[in-house]
């Protein structure tokens, strides 16, 4: 899907958050093929009345801490999706901005072992890194908050 036109910017160190409300729940953010997984996620979660802001953590290095601390004070949890492995990516970029003192718990989703064959969505899945993975993750967080 087309999520921004031709003429979007991309400031170095920026962010964008692409779903926000005040009945915000969890934040997931997400870049890439994930951000795709992440607004679907959001899309049936919404269904539900469970809420998510959504952010696409376009740039990682130097990363958007205001943006990311603003959504913890106003949320339960972070959950981090990246489509590689767990170990120095998107995932520890926001684990970073959180090193000194976590408001929140943040929650890791990634790849955690090799991929194998198969069309773009069954790899997804097979990852733990689509949709279905997230909303796993929302309820049980909310289920013990």
């Amino acid at each position: 899907p087309v999520l921004y036109s031709n003429t979007e910017e991309f400031p170095i160190g920026g962010s964008k958050v692409l779903r926000q409300s005040d009945a915000d729940a969890v934040t997931v953010v997400a870049a890439g093929v994930t951000l795709i997984e992440a607004l679907k996620a959001h899309d049936e979660l919404k269904k539900e009345g469970i809420h998510l802001r959504v952010i696409d953590l376009y740039s990682v290095k130097p990363v958007d801490r205001e943006t990311l601390l603003r959504a913890a004070r106003e949320t339960k949890a972070i959950v981090t999706v990246e489509d590689h492995w767990a170990e120095g990516g998107l995932g520890d970029a926001v684990l970073d901005v959180f090193a000194e003192k976590s408001s929140v718990p943040i929650f890791k989703i990634a790849v955690r072992e090799m991929a194998g064959s198969g069309k773009p969505a069954e790899l997804v899945e097979k990852a733990g890194i689509s949709a279905n993975a997230i909303i796993k993750k929302v309820k049980e967080i909310l289920a013990t908050s």
